[in-house]
């Protein structure tokens, strides 16, 4: 019986960038239909990012197969464009384990591959590291070439412009690959873009360039006539004067799907010295109808049939916290038209989506901008009004300057909703909100809140808008234990604490925020006292120090590193009381959990249900009388 026809008999072949560059230009074609096939097949059985590799196969394909990968250095952001990346260098047979346990890694990783130069989660990096490796090159004096490839928003980042503009001021050899796949800058894509930037990038034209320059500097009022002339030119039909300002040679807009054509211009463009940048324009889910028709919806789908389009959902046990924060905003909003909603780019992550179709005019993407969202909204404050910036726990560190000098250092009242507080899943180590309430809790003037399920994070929310400073409120990924969400608002006692079980073995466990349904069982067990501590900051100092004064020993459980975290917190009062308590801490350990999913991380880090147990009855072993007195006597 004669086997199946391989479906993918070109890139079956290709193991590295070397075989794909063995093979005549004329291939390159095909090669791209059988990569976005086998993405597309690949992908539907577990899920990942989509819609932005779809775009970049011819371009991937183009880069590898001019540049001498990995000596040649290519750099990728943001990291969702690179999975084509990752199948032509040496990882196709694993692509379905992407963002699985023991999987690839979701984006590129240094310790994943030698292809992978530097790790990125956040978006934005890429200008900067690639003029690092640029300069580095340089001073080495090593021959290689350096590219940044950034797309899928990344440039609407000031980091990005920061580099840009170094990087234009420099004599590095550095080519900054704009992939732009929302047609934000330019629409020019055809026969004549791709015409222009053939010839642009010629080395006649750029001998002739330079050249001239040289000589009509000599001659400064003929000079600035040519400049200017030249950039009238290029405004006319090229969107480059920008970045020609800033110092760089701007090659295009190109169509990024034309694989022949990215291969001569980058051919030409590897001759060139200097900061180089060239414009590709391409379309998100390309090949894919339903991805090409909503991108956004297949940014990162979960599993889905090929064939029909169907994604297919996991049933959800109740609202997510993303949802209940979203219909709290809106609520919010209707009887109170000072409030605005704020997002860096987020607007579907962290359930916006129906307060900016409903309150349009009250609704900020301030796009891959954490900073500017955040001083943005310290500037609403100053005014009288009540903005709520939401924000993904990993990205709220990027703004930490302005959320210290902006914000609370003039105790402006804005809300943080902190989504994804914890331990995110697949998306792994640049994902994880492992740090907020370490890195917030030292903040004079801010409040920080962790609720413990779906309707707490409501009234918690409303509470934060009561305040006269900032306030932060920090909530996990997916849905909560399931809890009914109330309609009415209620502002909660600032920092008072809740007694959820009063125990009588002498142990007291305190939880911060989502882990208290996996101690609930632990305590019962222990006969021990379990405490909803709600507030980080301001801690319930009298009910800790009652309860230190009626136990033998405290626990502290929060999803957030034990260095500096809430137990910190717990740790430093009783210290400054004088009071001497054995406390045990359990948090995020000091180590970055890698990719997989939200329970397998929670195990990593020993706070699954089952391993605060087991830590738990250990530790709790080791206080017993008996054991404490053998080990005094």
């Amino acid at each position: 019986m004669a086997s199946a026809p391989d479906p993918y008999p070109l890139l079956s072949a290709i193991d590295s960038p070397a075989a794909l560059r063995r093979l005549p230009v004329t291939q390159l074609p095909a090669v791209a239909h059988e990569l976005r096939e086998f993405l597309i097949q690949s992908v539907s059985t577990r899920g990942g990012h989509f819609a932005a590799g779809l775009g970049t196969v011819e371009l991937t394909i183009a880069l590898h197969y001019v540049y001498d990968t990995p000596q040649d250095r290519l750099v990728w952001d943001v990291g969702h464009q690179a999975y084509p990346h990752k199948v032509l260098t040496g990882r196709r047979d694993r692509l379905h384990t992407i963002k699985q346990d023991a999987g690839l890694a979701p984006f590129p990783s240094r310790a994943e591959s030698e292809y992978d130069t530097f790790g990125v989660g956040h978006s934005s990096t890429s200008i900067s590291a690639a003029l690092g490796m640029a300069v580095a090159a340089r001073q080495l004096h090593a021959e290689r070439r350096v590219v940044a490839v950034i797309g899928d928003g990344a440039l609407t980042a000031g980091m990005a412009f920061e580099a840009l503009n170094h990087a234009g001021s420099l004599p590095a050899d550095l080519l900054v690959v704009l992939n732009d796949n929302d047609m934000s800058i330019s629409e020019n894509v055809g026969a004549l873009s791709n015409h222009f930037a053939r010839a642009l990038s010629g080395r006649v034209y750029a001998h002739l360039r330079e050249g001239g320059k040289k000589v009509l500097r000599q001659m400064p009022t003929v000079w600035e006539l040519a400049r200017r002339s030249e950039e009238h030119l290029k405004g006319m039909v090229l969107p480059g004067t920008l970045f020609e300002e800033m110092g760089f040679n701007y090659i295009g807009p190109m169509d990024g799907h034309d694989v022949r054509a990215l291969v001569s211009t980058l051919r030409n463009l590897k001759k060139l010295r200097g900061p180089q940048f060239l414009h590709v324009v391409t379309r998100k889910g390309k090949g894919y109808a339903p991805a090409e028709a909503d991108p956004i919806k297949w940014h990162g789908p979960g599993p889905f049939d090929p064939a029909s389009g169907t994604i297919y959902k996991e049933k959800a046990s109740g609202p997510t916290y993303s949802q209940v924060f979203g219909e709290w905003l809106c609520d919010m909003a209707e009887v109170d038209s000072r409030v605005i909603g704020i997002t860096p780019a987020m607007r579907e992550g962290s359930g916006l989506v129906e307060f900016s179709r409903r309150f349009p005019q009250r609704y900020f993407d301030v796009a891959i901008a954490e900073q500017h969202a955040v001083t943005f909204a310290a500037g609403l404050a100053t005014e009288g009004l009540k903005p709520v910036v939401a924000i993904y726990s990993t990205f709220l560190q990027r703004a930490y300057d302005q959320l210290i000098h902006d914000v609370a250092l003039q105790n402006l009242p804005v809300v943080f909703a902190i989504d994804r507080a914890g331990l995110v899943g697949s998306d792994g180590a640049t994902h994880q909100g492992s740090y907020d309430l370490s890195y917030l809790r030292c903040i004079p003037n801010l409040t920080v809140m962790a609720p413990a399920d779906e309707n707490e994070c409501r009234q918690m929310l409303f509470t934060a808008t009561t305040l006269p400073g900032p306030a932060a409120v920090r909530y996990p990924r997916g849905c909560g234990p399931g809890v009914s969400v109330m309609k009415a608002m209620s502002a909660l006692p600032l920092g008072t604490a809740q007694m959820r079980r009063e125990g009588k073995s002498g142990l007291a466990l305190l939880v911060f925020g989502a882990l208290l349904p996996a101690a609930q069982p632990i305590a019962e067990r222990l006969d021990a006292t379990l405490v909803n501590m709600r507030f980080v900051k301001p801690l319930d100092e009298a009910l800790l120090l009652k309860l230190a004064a009626q136990h033998r020993a405290f626990v502290t459980i929060e999803e957030n590193a034990t260095q500096g975290g809430a137990g910190s917190g717990v740790e430093e009062l009783l210290v400054a009381e004088g009071v001497q308590l054995p406390l045990l801490q359990l948090g995020i350990p000091d180590r970055f959990i890698e990719h997989g999913s939200r329970e397998s991380c929670l195990a990593a880090a020993g706070l699954d249900a089952a391993s605060l147990a087991a830590s738990i009855e250990r530790w709790w072993l080791l206080q017993s009388p008996e054991r404490m007195r053998s080990a005094t006597g």
